[in-house]
C-alpha cells in the first residue's frame, strides 16, 4: 500500500502566517442575514457608465477578442500618458514606462516582487489596505509597519518614516487618499516625505487609485514631485473613479528598468489584461470625465451626511478628505472594534469593518463606506444610533 499524504504539509510556511481577509469575513456573515445595510463594501454602487459598456459591447461585436501586448494596448498607454502629463505635469513614455495590469492588486503584487530580495524590508504605512502586508510576505520581504495617528489626521510624518528606516529598507508603500481612513496628504506633506526618501535612497510604491476622489483641493501625484519620478512606482486604476471594479483594469508607471521587471512577472503569470476591459478603459479616459465628476459630487454629499451623522450619534469622526470611507472612533463605547462590528451586525443588521483589520493603528475605529445610497446611509445611521443608545 502506498504511503498516505498529508496535504497540509505541502503548503508553504508563509501561507500559514497570513490570515484570511478580515473584510471578506464580514461579507460572508452579512450574506446570511436578511435586511442588511452594508457600509462595508469598498466598491462604487454606481453601474459603469453606459458609454463605457457600449464601447466594450461594440468591440466584442467587432471580434476584438485577442491577446494584446504584455504591456497593454498602446492606445490605452498613450491615453494614460496624456492624462498624467496634462493633469500633473509628469511625463511617462507609453512604450516603456507604463504597464497595464488586471487591477491595482496585481500591480501592487508585481511591483513588490519586482524590487524585493529575500529579507528586504518594505515599510507599510497603516491603517492600510489589507493586501499590503501579505504581498510583502509573499515576495519574501519583511513588512515594517508605521502606525499613523488620528491627531495627525492619519498623515505619515517624516519623523515616523525616518524612525522606521534601516540599512535593509528597500521601499515604503503609501496610499493617499487612504483606504480605510479617507485621509489625504497635500503637496507640502509629501515633499517632506520625499526628502527622507532621497536622503536614505529608498523607493516609494504610491497607490493613488483614489486620487480622483479628492474633495478638498487637488490631489498630488507623488512622482510629479522634484526628483521622485524614477524613485516611484505609481499605481492607479479605473475601479473607483469610473465604477469599473469588475473590469479589473489598472496600471503601473515607473522607470523603464522597474516596469520591465514587473512586465516579466506579468508576462509569465497574467500575460495581458483582458482586451475588452482595456477598450473600456480607453473610452473612460477619452469621454468619461463628466460621468466621473457626477459620481464624485454625489460621494461628496454622502461624505457630509455620514460624517455629520456619526458625530451626532456620539461616534467621533474626523472629516475624510478623499476616497469614500469614514473612520469613526468607537473607543468611548467600551467595546473593541470587533465587538462593535459583530454586535452592530447581529443586533441592527448594519455591516461595518473593524478598524484593526487594517492594522494595529486602526484599533478602536470602524471603516464605514459611503459608496452606497444616501437613503441607505440614513437608515444605517438610525440603526447605529439605536445601537449606541442601547450601550
Amino acid at each position: 500500500m502506498r504511503k498516505a499524504c498529508n496535504p497540509s504539509e505541502f503548503v508553504a510556511d508563509v501561507m500559514k502566517k497570513v490570515p484570511p481577509s478580515g473584510i471578506r469575513r464580514y461579507f460572508d456573515l452579512a450574506s446570511e442575514i436578511d435586511d442588511v445595510i452594508s457600509l462595508g463594501v469598498g466598491e462604487p454602487d454606481f453601474v459603469t457608465p453606459w458609454h463605457i459598456r457600449e464601447a466594450c459591447i461594440h468591440s466584442l461585436e467587432c471580434g476584438e477578442t485577442s491577446y494584446t501586448s504584455n504591456y497593454g494596448l498602446i492606445d490605452l498607454r498613450e491615453e494614460i500618458s496624456t492624462l498624467f502629463s496634462t493633469k500633473f505635469g509628469v511625463d511617462y513614455n507609453p512604450a516603456s514606462e507604463i504597464l497595464v495590469t488586471s487591477g491595482v492588486s496585481e500591480a501592487l503584487d508585481i511591483a513588490i516582487r519586482a524590487i524585493t530580495n529575500p529579507g528586504d524590508e518594505i515599510i507599510v504605512v497603516q491603517p492600510s489596505y489589507v493586501a499590503y502586508v501579505p504581498s510583502v510576505m509573499f515576495a519574501g520581504g519583511m513588512p515594517v509597519v508605521v502606525s499613523t495617528k488620528l491627531e495627525n489626521n492619519f498623515k505619515l510624518t517624516p519623523e515616523e518614516l525616518e524612525a522606521a528606516i534601516t540599512d535593509k529598507t528597500k521601499a515604503v508603500i503609501i496610499n493617499y487618499p487612504n483606504n480605510p481612513t479617507g485621509a489625504t496628504m497635500g503637496k507640502k506633506d509629501l515633499e517632506a516625505i520625499a526628502d527622507i526618501v532621497c536622503e536614505h535612497d529608498i523607493m516609494v510604491i504610491s497607490d493613488e487609485v483614489y486620487d480622483c476622489l479628492t474633495y478638498d483641493g487637488n490631489p498630488t501625484c507623488f512622482s510629479s514631485l522634484d526628483g521622485m519620478k524614477d524613485r516611484t512606482i505609481l499605481l492607479n486604476g479605473f475601479s473607483k473613479a469610473y465604477a469599473m471594479t469588475g473590469f479589473r483594469m489598472a496600471y503601473a508607471m515607473g522607470s523603464p528598468k522597474v516596469i520591465s521587471a514587473m512586465m516579466l512577472i506579468h508576462q509569465y503569470s497574467m500575460l495581458c489584461a483582458p482586451i475588452t476591459a482595456q477598450i473600456g478603459a480607453i473610452e473612460a479616459l477619452r469621454n468619461g470625465t463628466n460621468e466621473m465628476e457626477k459620481m464624485v459630487r454625489d460621494y461628496d454629499r454622502r461624505r457630509h451626511l455620514i460624517v455629520s451623522g456619526l458625530n451626532k450619534i456620539g461616534l467621533d469622526c474626523f472629516e475624510p478628505k478623499g476616497a469614500f470611507y469614514a473612520f469613526p472612533s468607537i473607543k468611548n463605547t467600551g467595546l473593541t472594534s470587533d465587538q462593535f462590528a459583530e454586535r452592530l451586525l447581529s443586533e441592527q443588521k448594519v455591516v461595518t469593518i473593524p478598524g484593526n483589520v487594517f492594522g494595529e493603528a486602526g484599533t478602536g475605529f470602524l471603516r464605514c463606506s459611503y459608496a452606497t445610497s444616501r437613503e441607505d446611509i440614513g437608515k444605517a445611521l438610525e440603526r447605529m444610533g439605536t445601537f449606541v443608545d442601547g450601550l
